[in-house]
């Protein structure tokens, strides 16, 4: 297998390198994060210009038509700044599942406004009672006349406060389990019956929990064909794992950067740290940490949007396991060998931290991967 990037993928990559570096400092995301919004909207256009909200729009929709490759170099590259903004939310997930579910009209409405950066769309999909089965929908739509009744709950939808307009995924049949029955709306937050209590996550990012209380649709609303939604949720939030594992690695990356940079500088006992045999074999782990992790990235990027489902889950699921336990002993190291400056806000490492945490816990933490992983079989095949 050839694993040389071409050109243009080696281009994408290095154009979003020099954007973080030259235009989105630790200072610059410090206060972003205060604002009320919590992102910020030039950044995104500046974003758009660049071309990452259209990374997975097909050319036939004004997009780059890329893939998850592509994502994943550039989502690597963006590691480091802990961009705050809806990539993973928008250009990756509600772009891949519009793009591999909706019909014509809802692709031709939105994809070209999203691959400019117009409009974010972000998919509301998680409930508190789904304990990681992606299949547990209790939300419900209810045909009526001339449209749709929704009515539900949905929990901790990350960038949901940014978004123009949310993809809701719906019961129209069956109950809270089944694979069928599970239809995609489009809603705009601003509809009346749409209740959003917005919220912080643990690295700052922006959230919401929804409430819909007799929210009423038109029949265009819904996307797709009804009841056939979750196998093309489930694909779309594959693809987002990926990217997020690729985010990881960059952060990662980074970490160790700067943790071997510390020890190379600080003094003590009238000597650099890094000469102790002791730090140096915490610094080597880490580095082991990270090749992993970077391996099981690039998996998870040529896996996620397999044809496969089987493949693809057993891909995705060793992939976060892999990340997570990276991400715990990459980002508990650093902070230990910083030492006490290491948990301050003014040091960039403890924000890695955080958002390495976060990341751990999304989309599944480890012991719940681990048990999908373990329920699906060997990923080597017999």
């Amino acid at each position: 297998m050839d694993f040389h990037y071409t050109e243009e993928q080696t281009q994408l990559r290095d154009a979003v390198a020099r954007f973080v570096q030259g235009n989105y400092s630790f200072a610059h995301r410090k206060a972003i994060l205060a604002s009320p919004q919590g992102w910020s909207r030039p950044i995104w256009d500046e974003l758009a210009q660049l071309g990452l909200p259209a990374i997975l729009v097909p050319s036939e929709h004004n997009g780059l038509g890329f893939g998850a490759l592509e994502v994943e170099l550039a989502m690597q590259a963006a590691g480091p700044a802990m961009l705050v903004e809806p990539i993973i939310a928008s250009a990756v997930i509600a772009t891949a599942l519009l793009r591999d579910f909706a019909d014509p009209a809802h692709r031709d409405a939105l994809l070209p406004q999203m691959a400019t950066g117009e409009k974010i769309c972000v998919l509301a999909h998680g409930e508190s009672g789904s304990s990681g089965r992606t299949a547990w929908v209790e939300a419900r739509a209810i045909a009526q006349e001339g449209g749709w009744r929704l009515d539900g709950h949905k929990a901790v939808v990350v960038h949901a406060p940014a978004a123009d307009e949310l993809l809701v995924s719906a019961r129209t049949s069956g109950t809270p389990a089944d694979p069928a029955g599970v239809s995609l709306f489009r809603v705009n937050p601003n509809t009346s019956g749409l209740r959003m209590q917005t919220l912080k996550t643990i690295d700052g990012l922006r959230a919401a929990d929804l409430w819909f209380e007799g929210l009423h649709l038109p029949a265009s609303a819904c996307v797709g064909e009804s009841g056939t939604a979750l196998p093309a949720i489930e694909k779309a939030l594959d693809i987002g794992v990926a990217a997020l594992c690729a985010e990881a690695v960059g952060v990662m990356q980074a970490t160790v950067t700067a943790t071997v940079e510390y020890l190379r500088t600080r003094q003590q006992f009238g000597q650099p740290i890094g000469r102790f045999q002791a730090l140096q074999h915490r610094a080597v782990e880490m580095q082991i940490h990270l090749e992993q992790a970077r391996s099981m990235s690039l998996l998870a990027a040529l896996r996620c949007e397999s044809a496969d489902v089987q493949q693809r889950e057993q891909a995705l699921r060793a992939a976060k396991v892999t990340i997570n336990d990276a991400a715990r002993a990459i980002s508990q190291e650093a902070v230990q060998l910083h030492g006490g400056m290491g948990m301050t806000d003014e040091m960039v490492v403890s924000h890695w931290f955080k958002r390495l945490l976060a990341i751990q816990l999304t989309a599944g933490d480890t012991d719940t991967n681990l048990q999908q992983f373990a329920a699906l079989g060997s990923l080597v095949p017999a």
